[in-house]
């Protein structure tokens, strides 16, 4: 076996010693609607709900079987990678100090203190995250710690890494067409193919980015690293503007068109669409190769594919605007500033213009005076995307004046 194989089923065995292998499970649901063996690899299933634990793990004990009186780690994340150093640091009977942004939620933070106990210290610094990641580092280096990076790191690859190791465990020699993989920082995606390609493994890959944070492709286009100048944070578990150097040393020879971009909209139709069908809990990172299946659904007829769901860290109180981009996203919600007449019986024959499938959402006079006219909030859901067009034109028809807001993003924030 290549030397990195071997290592990493190093790293599986000591991995026993925390947690089980997660399980790869076929999905009857997936597997009916696309026509093919979807089976999940369910990294929302292990002690954290999320697969940063592996890398976490693995970077901590290898730089414990360094040096040993070692008993600082430092880390810096606001998210997965905090709670599974958190984890570790309770499991080695280590210290770590975990820097989060001020403004992480409360939930995470407390997440992450109930995984680490008395072992961890939470610090609060920044109000952004390079502010946060500076600021770590300097306590780090200050305190002679170990840093513990979330994803650009050789052990931190090597333990993601496992997570193919168990694939290929699990699958009992049965072929693997296909393998599809969430993008942020790099760690996983790099972790699994660098064990396949050493053991042999022929398998394609289907690499899932949001679509408000593409820093692979952008990467692979450029043929380098590059930082993106802005992204969409709604991905949180992904949504990274820059891919780490060593995990992109990996990932460089990838084709560019076997990177995928899922709308963040589109993500969240699959969050709900799985919790409700199948009682899944999935993060909007952790649904990202589910959500890629409707992009591959032609090539992947009759194959078996593996999807790795890599996190279940969902913050409930965030399942009202996962509903309400699900539904602007397919076309059954909209906003609209309407111009509505000050005169009796206005209100009445708006209504009427409204099909049978068409419930009010939202309404709300922005602004009430004396003048002819008022500009009414607008917001309509529907069961049928097309019925929006028929309504639009009923509105002109009748002389009601109006501005769709939907995808406007700066009146949206104001408004909504």
């Amino acid at each position: 076996m290549a030397e990195f194989p071997s290592r990493v089923s190093g790293a599986v065995a000591q991995m026993r010693t925390l947690f089980d292998a997660t399980p790869l499970q076929r999905n009857a649901y997936l597997s009916e609607k696309y026509g093919a063996e979807v089976f999940l690899k369910r990294e929302d299933l292990s002690p954290i709900r999320s697969y940063k634990i592996r890398g976490a793990f693995n970077a901590m004990r290898k730089v414990l079987a360094h040096d040993a009186h070692q008993t600082l780690f430092v880390c810096a994340s606001a998210g997965n990678h905090a709670q599974g150093v958190a984890y570790v640091c309770r499991h080695f009977g280590v210290s770590g100090v975990i820097y989060m942004p001020v403004t992480t939620p409360q939930q995470k933070i407390d997440k992450t203190r109930a995984f680490g106990g008395d072992f961890i210290e939470i610090v609060l610094e920044g109000d952004y995250f390079d502010e946060t990641l500076k600021a770590a580092q300097d306590y780090c280096a200050a305190e002679t710690g170990s840093f513990l990076a979330p994803f650009d790191d050789p052990n931190v690859i090597e333990g993601q890494a496992t997570v193919a190791a168990e694939i290929i465990t699990q699958l009992r020699g049965d072929p693997l067409d296909m393998l599809i993989l969430p993008v942020g920082g790099g760690g996983l995606s790099s972790g699994i193919v660098q064990y396949f390609r050493e053991i042999g493994q022929e398998v394609a890959y289907r690499f899932v980015e949001p679509s408000g944070a593409g820093s692979l492709k952008a990467a692979l286009k450029a043929g380098e690293v590059v930082t993106l100048k802005h992204i969409d944070s709604f991905v949180d578990g992904a949504a990274v503007a820059r891919i780490g150097t060593q995990n992109f040393e990996i990932l460089k020879t990838v084709n560019p068109d076997d990177v995928l971009a899922a709308p963040e909209g589109r993500i969240c139709g699959t969050i709900t669409d799985i919790l409700n069908v199948e009682g899944i809990v999935l993060e909007p990172a952790g649904a990202l190769a589910i959500d890629a299946l409707q992009d591959v659904a032609a090539q992947i007829k009759g194959k078996r594919v593996v999807c790795v769901t890599s996190g279940g860290n969902f913050d409930f109180e965030r399942l009202p605007d996962v509903k309400e981009r699900a539904l602007k996203y397919a076309g059954l919600k909209k906003y609209f500033v309407l111009r509505m007449p000050q005169r009796p019986g206005a209100l009445r024959d708006f209504l009427q213009l409204l099909g049978p499938e068409d419930d009010i959402a939202r309404f709300e006079y922005l602004k009430k005076s004396a003048r002819n006219f008022g500009a009414v909030l607008l917001g309509i859901e529907t069961k049928h995307a097309e019925g929006f067009a028929s309504l639009c034109a009923r509105m002109t028809a009748e002389g009601f004046e109006y501005t769709d807001i939907t995808d406007d993003e700066i009146l949206s924030e104001l408004l909504i």
